[in-house]
Formats: structure tokens, C-alpha cells, sequence
């Protein structure tokens, strides 16, 4: 037998009340002295014992009604086991969502979400079980279902501290739905302690999962506990703009004397380089701050320092002027101040300033007047426009002996005839350890010496000259606008080609655009560590007008950069990110040791050339491969949503209600107890021994 309210057991107690009564009020007979006893009646003894059994039935009536009451109140129930397996006949199973987003960095949330846990694995019975998942961007560590409670409440503890991701919540939902679907008991729940940042209910859709739509599985309950301030502040900086790659400027003059005695081939310093990094910086906290501080540090030393204020807005735009002294790597850091959570006050970019591309042109066609000069258009694009990124020396064929060719970047030969022996190795030699050439034949080009000559360079061996009539001509009709040097020129083409050499490409070469008479007019190919390219047309006004169109000038640029420059790398990326490190191994190493923004290293293996970004700063490599990495803009927002507005989305229509603990106790106990109502007996038993101790009494000899 178990008793539902004991506590009233202690009514038992009230049973010694008759007693006591009855030891107080009994009275010694008195004795008193009488002259005669003819007036007394004569007592038997069977009566007085009679009385005193009576007396005795009486206490014995009177204290069994107090134990009986006691006993009624107390409510007694026939089960098998105690009150409190009672109550625990339901087992159920719980999985514990902790957030461990950089948001939960923001004061004591983390701390608060630990204790929240702790405290719900306390509320467990025994046979209950419990899951534990704590998440972010994604699920980040998880202890299966287990009735061993106290093993998870030591995994709570050890919890590691917040990362720097952003939250996302319905990957971690899904798990936790997953994990009870093949639980046996059939009280589930999801219990989430998190600050619930409103950005963590979208974001899923690259996942491939339909969130909008997903529920959790019937009978699945959900609560939410939210461990964020009703008051925050916070300063993000939600957008950067900052150049990846600028070219240093140089300030360049004709390289040949006005009588085309020598070749000038000195090059001019260059001077620093100007742009500017663009900032928006947004109030993301509950309560809107006024003002701020921001800096730009570059290479560590801070470059310029601005105040701002929000005004009526929650965001402010701001440009820093972005100053660089000569080529080479920069870092670049943007602070701000003016708020308690720093964590997302700072922004991380590299920069690279190129140096100047330094510029062979060899004039095959030289003229007085420079309407008619082969050289005089092309060298006009590239030094036509203020800050050119390129410097030019211009030298004829006679020059050629005068110029160091390891001095350039690049050489391009416009209409040249012929060429020395030992120059052609010093070509040869030069392209193979990485310059560039360009090739564009003219009407002084023989076809059968253009092949011997440049046959190793070369990308297609000439074959004749197609000369148009003065009516006709080509148009570029297929261009390969995936290929790095041309996806900018998405345009069309309008120039007209009269004239052209007709070429037949050699193996391994690729032909970049081609006429619409289907003959390549752009082909490219490797040579050794460099790569030449043959414009099947010059680039003077001899044989088009190509010169004369808008597109000549990005055309000549975008070339020459992409041969001479290596293609820019993606080097700003977020936390969570997969960087390909591929570029990194082009050494030919087998590994590579990256060193994190805390100073901790790892190592990358080529067969894997993969890392993820985990935190914002700096991540250096041994070869130089650096690359800066920062906070995803969402994962900083304090703004929160509502706790119910995510249990509305995700609760199961089919899902019961979820009942309190202790209505579902009592409903319990009323199942088992009504059908049993022994306290029902009981009190009438106390109403039948209360007329048979009302009757004894009225009977009973005072």
C-alpha cells in the first residue's frame, strides 16, 4: 500500500487527543462520610465493570475515528512499487540543444545555457534518458541517448567555450528529432538553450533541406529556453570593400631617342598607390548606439582614424583613404570602438600591389609618320591613360642587341620580319623561364621563315596571307569568354579584319577566338614556365581597324596582364569556409604548414589541399601564402526571435499538447485511484463508527 498525501499520516498523532481527554477527566471516587446507608442504592461490581468497558470501547472508537480520517486523507492506493515509481511510470527521452555561437560569447549566455542544462538533467527520474547536442553553424559535438546522467552532466561541464560561427538551428533540430524517432519510450522532447539569434532560423537552404516545411515527428514536444539579455549592444562590422590586388603606377616616357639611335630601356620608380576600403559598420544590439570609432591598421601600424554617428539610422557608410607605399604583400585591419562585445569589431583583408609590368615592343614596321608606325597604337594603349600599370620600351629590330631581355616582363613583335640567331635563344630562353611573349605577323612577316624561326614558340604555324577586297572582311564571331583574359571583354565585337594570316595551331595549343570565316584569329599555348600568344592580324591600321574600337585598349590590357601576372587568388574568406589551398602547392611540396590567428598550427596535405576556416585573423603559410579570414556578418546580430515562433514552425499539428509534469502525475494517480476509492470506504466506515460511538456514549453510566 502507498499513500498519496503521507503527510496527513501525521494525523495519527491526534489519536493520543482521546486519550489524553480520558486520562484528565478520570476522577478518584470521593469518599464521604454518611450517618445511615438505608438511603443508598446498592452497586453491584458486574456494573461497574460493565462502565468501564463501555468507557474503554469509547477511547477505543474515538481515537480509531481520528486514525481513520488520518487515514482518508492521507489517500491509500494499492500498487505495487512506491509513490515515486509511481509517478515515474512513464519514462521519457530528452535531447538537450545548447548553442555555442559566437553570440553566446555576448556576457554570461553560455554560462547561463550550461546551468539551464545541468539544471533539466537534475528534473530526470530514474529510467529517464537524455541526449546531448551542443551546435552552431552545424552540430558540433553530441552525446547519444543514455540513462547514464551522470555521465552527460559531466559532458555539459566540459563543454568547450563558444566558437565563432554563426547559429543555424534546424540541422541541429533535425539530429535531435532524428535521435528520438528510434528511441523506445514514448515521451519525447527537445529541450534548446540558446539566445535564439532571429538569423538561426534562416540560412538552410544550402543544405539541400526543405526548412520552411519540416516539422518534427509527432509526439515530439519542444521547448525553448532563452539565455539572451533584453537589453544589448553591439557594434558590427557588417560589410567591407577592400581591393584585393592593385597595380603599382609608374610614370613612363618613350624609350627611344627622336633619331631611333638607342633604346631607352630605363625604367622610372614607382610611387605608391592609391584607393580606398569601404566599411559599413551597423548597430546590431537591442538598444541603438549613437557613435562609433573605426581604424585602419595596415601591416599593424594604424593608417587613419575616423569618428561616425548613426544619427536616425542603425548603419553608417564609411571610406577610409587607402594609402601604399610601392609593390608588394600588405595586411589590412579595420577596428572599431565604441561597444563591450569586440569580437566582431574587427575585419581582416591582404592586398597585394603589383608591380609595374615592364613592356618589350619590338617595331617590326617603324614610320615617320606615326598614323602609319606599327608601334604607335599599341604603345598608345598601354601608355595612353594616367597611372598606366605598365611600362614601355620600344626598340626596332636593329636594336635588339642593346636590350636585356631579363629587365621585361614581356616581349611583343609587331610585323617582325626576321630575327639574329642568338637572340632568338635569349627569346627562347627567356619565355621558357616564365615571360611572355605576344606574336602579331604583318605584311612584312614571311610565313615559311616566321615558322623556322619562332617554331618553338610559336602556337600556330603560319601557312599564307588572306588579303581581303576592299569590300570584304572578317568579324570576331567565337570568342572562349570562360578563358581568364577575355571574361571581362563580354561584349560584342565590331572591329573588321581585311587582312590576316591564315594558321594551323600546334599540338597543345589553344585557340582563344577565331573569325567568322571559322580561321583562329587569338591562340595561346605553354612554353615551359612561360606562355606565348599569336594574333593571327596586326595590331596596327594596315590590315583593320581594329585600334580604332573601344574594346583595343581592355583588349591589349586584359592580355598582357593575364600573361604576365598570375591569376589572382581568392584570399578573404569567412569562418566555415572550405579554402582550396591548391594554389599554395604549386611548388611542388607535399605539405604545408599553416599557422592560425591563436598561433596554433596544422599541417595540409597536397593529396588533401583542403582547411576550414575557423577563426578571424591572419592565416599564414610557410611558402607565403597568406589569406585572411573573417566572422560571417550574421553571426554578430543580437537580434533575436521570438522562442514561440520557432515552436509554432516546427511543432507537429499531431503533436499532443506537451502536459505539465504534475498534471500528468495526478492525472496518473486519478486512473489508478478512482476505480480503487478506498478513501471513500474509509470514510464510511468513520461515519458508521461515529453513530456507534454517539449511541455507546448515550448509553454509557455517567
Amino acid at each position: 500500500m502507498s499513500f498519496l498525501s503521507p503527510l496527513f499520516l501525521f494525523g495519527l498523532l491526534a489519536a493520543a487527543i482521546p486519550v489524553a481527554i480520558h486520562l484528565i477527566r478520570r476522577e478518584n471516587p470521593p469518599r464521604i462520610m454518611f450517618g445511615t446507608l438505608r438511603f443508598l442504592k446498592q452497586t453491584t461490581k458486574k456494573l461497574i465493570l460493565f462502565q468501564q468497558i463501555q468507557q474503554w470501547l469509547l477511547l477505543l472508537l474515538r481515537a480509531a475515528l481520528v486514525c481513520l480520517l488520518a487515514f482518508a486523507f492521507a489517500r491509500p492506493l494499492f500498487y505495487e512499487g512506491s509513490v515515486a515509481q509511481l509517478l515515474d511510470a512513464e519514462p521519457q527521452s530528452t535531447v538537450l540543444l545548447i548553442d555555442t555561437s559566437l553570440s553566446m560569447q555576448y556576457g554570461d549566455r553560455f554560462e547561463q545555457a550550461k546551468q539551464q542544462a545541468l539544471q533539466a538533467l537534475d528534473g530526470l527520474s530514474a529510467g529517464d534518458e537524455a541526449g546531448v547536442i551542443s551546435f552552431a553553424d552545424g552540430t558540433l559535438s553530441v552525446r547519444e541517448l543514455s540513462t547514464d546522467i551522470a555521465g552527460l552532466r559531466t559532458f555539459v561541464s566540459n563543454l568547450p567555450p563558444p566558437g565563432y560561427e554563426r547559429a543555424r538551428f534546424f540541422p541541429a533540430l533535425r539530429l535531435a528529432n532524428d535521435m528520438l524517432t528510434r528511441s523506445r519510450h514514448e515521451q519525447r522532447s527537445i529541450v534548446m538553450m540558446s539566445d535564439f539569434q532571429a538569423t538561426g532560423m534562416s540560412g538552410a537552404a544550402d543544405d539541400g533541406n526543405n526548412d520552411a516545411a519540416w516539422k518534427l515527428a509527432p509526439g515530439v514536444a519542444f521547448t525553448g529556453i532563452n539565455v539572451g539579455d533584453e537589453r544589448s549592444t553591439n557594434l558590427s562590422l557588417v560589410d567591407v570593400r577592400s581591393p584585393q590586388q592593385l597595380m603599382a603606377s609608374a610614370v613612363n616616357s618613350d624609350a627611344v631617342n627622336s633619331d631611333n639611335s638607342q633604346a631607352d630601356t630605363a625604367l622610372v620608380s614607382e610611387p605608391a598607390a592609391a584607393e580606398q576600403v569601404l566599411a559599413r559598420v551597423r548597430s546590431t544590439g537591442s538598444v541603438l548606439l549613437e557613435r562609433g570609432d573605426i581604424s585602419l591598421l595596415i601591416n599593424g601600424e594604424r593608417q587613419e582614424q575616423q569618428g561616425f554617428e548613426f544619427g536616425d539610422r542603425s548603419e553608417a557608410v564609411l571610406d577610409l583613404p587607402l594609402a601604399l607605399d610601392g609593390s608588394g604583400a600588405y595586411t589590412g585591419e579595420l577596428v572599431v570602438a565604441g561597444d563591450a562585445f569586440d569580437i566582431d569589431n574587427r575585419w581582416y583583408f591582404t592586398l597585394d600591389v603589383m608591380p609595374t609590368m615592364r613592356i618589350l615592343v619590338i617595331n617590326g614596321d617603324p614610320a615617320d609618320d606615326w598614323y602609319d608606325d606599327e608601334a604607335h597604337w599599341f604603345v598608345l594603349a598601354l601608355e595612353g591613360m594616367e597611372n598606366s600599370p605598365f611600362t614601355v620600351t620600344r626598340v626596332t629590330t636593329e636594336q635588339l642587341a642593346t636590350v636585356e631581355l631579363e629587365r621585361h616582363d614581356a616581349v611583343v613583335m609587331l610585323n617582325v620580319g626576321s630575327l639574329g640567331g642568338s637572340w632568338l635563344q635569349s627569346l627562347e630562353t627567356f619565355v621558357a623561364d616564365g615571360g611572355s611573349l605576344l606574336l602579331a605577323p604583318g605584311d612584312l612577316v614571311d610565313a615559311a621563315s616566321f615558322n623556322q624561326q619562332l617554331g618553338n614558340l610559336t602556337p600556330a604555324r603560319l601557312s599564307e596571307a588572306e588579303v581581303l577586297p576592299a569590300s570584304d572582311y572578317r568579324l570576331i564571331a567565337d570568342v572562349d569568354r570562360r578563358h581568364p583574359a577575355l571574361d571581362s571583354l563580354d561584349v560584342g565585337w565590331s572591329a573588321r579584319f581585311q587582312g590576316y594570316w591564315l594558321s594551323e595551331p600546334v599540338p597543345g595549343s589553344s585557340v582563344l577566338m577565331r573569325f567568322d570565316s571559322g580561321d583562329p584569329m587569338l591562340t595561346e599555348h605553354a612554353v615551359g614556365e612561360g606562355r606565348a600568344m599569336l594574333l593571327s592580324s596586326a595590331l596596327d591600321l594596315g590590315w583593320s581597324n581594329f585600334p580604332l574600337q573601344g574594346l583595343y585598349l581592355p583588349f591589349v590590357h586584359e592580355t598582357l596582364t593575364y600573361m604576365i601576372q598570375p591569376a589572382p587568388q581568392q584570399r578573404a574568406w569567412q569562418v566555415t569556409d572550405m579554402v582550396d589551398l591548391t594554389p599554395a602547392f604549386a611548388d611542388g611540396a607535399s605539405t604545408l604548414v599553416l599557422t592560425e590567428p591563436d598561433g596554433s598550427t596544422m599541417t595540409v596535405e597536397a593529396e588533401s589541399p583542403f582547411y576550414r576556416a575557423r577563426m578571424p585573423g591572419f592565416v599564414r603559410t610557410d611558402n607565403g601564402f597568406n589569406f585572411a579570414v573573417n566572422i560571417q556578418p550574421e553571426a554578430a546580430s543580437l537580434a533575436q526571435v521570438d522562442v514561440t515562433v520557432l515552436h509554432d514552425r516546427i511543432l507537429n499539428p499531431d503533436t499532443t499538447p506537451a502536459v505539465a509534469a504534475g498534471v500528468r502525475s495526478a492525472q496518473l494517480i486519478a486512473e489508478l485511484e478512482q476505480p480503487q476509492r478506498i478513501w471513500w470506504w474509509i470514510l464510511l466506515t468513520v461515519l458508521v463508527l461515529f453513530l456507534l460511538e454517539a449511541w455507546i456514549a448515550n448509553r454509557t453510566y455517567r
